[in-house]
């Protein structure tokens, strides 16, 4: 697991908690919700948690794709061609 990854986990957790808590504090003062409200509520944040998280780590981050020998290969055909890499910016 990548630091980003970890950092994006723990983000999203405590985000999520917020949101619990503002929920639950809002339920608590401002509307008088009887108690199943309160267990979804939860459900909710927890499915909503999971799914984004899920989401997050099949979405392919393409940073780390390159096979460093294609990667060399990319830059022996450039350096033939007379390419430099700031032409390719």
């Amino acid at each position: 697991m990548k630091k980003k990854d970890i950092v994006f986990t723990f983000g999203l957790t405590l985000l999520m908690g917020m949101l619990w808590v503002a929920g639950e504090v809002v339920m608590g003062l401002w509307i008088a919700a009887p108690a199943w409200v309160h267990i979804l509520w939860f459900a909710l944040i927890v499915i909503v948690t999971l799914t984004v998280s899920v989401w997050h780590s099949l979405v392919e981050d393409e940073s780390g794709q390159l096979d460093p020998k294609r990667e060399k290969y990319e830059r022996k055909l450039n350096k033939r061609r007379g390419v430099t890499e700031e032409d390719d910016i």
